[in-house]
């Protein structure tokens, strides 16, 4: 029995991905929050993420999507703020730009180690991890930025680009008690 729809994707991810969902529910990982934006698509994650303590994102709610492709796991989602953020690893359309997410196989621009991107054995949890820890950091790694202008801000008026970060985080957290 074939389905004929592109959304279902193969059993085999489907499954992997409830899996994924039921674990995250039964076990909730401290940071984020993370459920299907409809009960019918195993495909489109809605996903909230705290701010870290002791961090510029301290106290905000950020919203995001993560979209999974039909060859998931072989290929990685794709994750993407809905909040407006302002960090040189995230687009300025809210796109992710970690290397957890870059398609499996070697960097073209020699940035990143294979064993730095996608394989198969990542989870969402380690997928959120991995952003929370991005927004962690103290100071942000610049080296391919995803965002030039917020990169160029950090280095040259780190100040402002602190105060940026804070007025979005603040902004994030009232919208999330609207």
């Amino acid at each position: 029995m074939a389905s004929s729809s592109s959304t279902t994707g193969t059993p085999s991810n489907t499954l992997l991905l409830r899996r994924q969902l039921t674990e995250l529910m039964k076990h909730p990982v401290e940071g984020f929050s993370a459920g299907l934006v409809d009960e019918n698509n195993l495909y489109e994650w809605e996903v909230m993420i705290i701010g870290p303590p002791d961090t510029l994102y301290e106290g905000g709610f950020f919203k995001a999507r993560l979209s999974f492709p039909p060859d998931f796991p072989i290929q990685p989602p794709k994750m993407k703020f809905i909040t407006p953020m302002w960090h040189p690893n995230i687009y300025s359309d809210g796109v992710v730009c970690i290397s957890i997410l870059h398609p499996p196989g070697e960097d073209q621009y020699g940035y990143e180690d294979s064993g730095e991107r996608w394989l198969p054995v990542h989870t969402i949890e380690s997928i959120l991890l991995s952003v929370i820890s991005l927004l962690s950091s103290d100071k942000p790694n610049l080296d391919s930025p995803a965002n030039v202008d917020a990169a160029k801000e950090v280095r040259e008026n780190f100040p402002a680009y602190k105060k940026k970060v804070r007025r979005l985080v603040r902004q994030s957290a009232e919208e999330a008690f609207d």
